[in-house]
């Protein structure tokens, strides 16, 4: 077998397990039957842990390659951080804290240290 064929059949398989996996919930939790509270609660938790588990993520590796002598000490990833809670409590949209967040990161990165 040829190695477009294989990578046809592995994106077709994976295609096929992704729609399979994303439409389980619904066809096991549709009609009358009610759902869970475990799932609900699941539901209810998964994306504020998953958010959390990035923030720890991205904040361990940003300062790990950070030391004083290097300059900078941080004031990069604080800055933007800062930017993002504050422009999240305020406007209450994702996509500009980000972006903003984003911006300010990479200007003190490539202007200033």
């Amino acid at each position: 077998m040829s190695k477009e064929y294989y990578f046809l059949i592995m994106t077709l398989v994976c295609g096929a397990v992704t729609i399979a996996l994303r439409a389980f919930p619904f066809i096991m939790f549709s009609g009358n039957r009610p759902v869970p509270p475990l799932i609900r609660y699941i539901g209810k938790m998964l994306a504020p842990a998953a958010i959390a588990m990035l923030i720890v993520y991205c904040f361990c590796s940003s300062y790990r390659n950070t030391t004083f002598a290097s300059g900078g000490w941080g004031i990069p990833e604080a800055a933007a951080s800062l930017a993002v809670v504050l422009l999240q409590m305020w406007k209450r949209n994702p996509l500009l804290s980000i972006i903003v967040g984003t911006t300010i990161y990479m200007v003190f990165k490539q202007q200033i240290w």
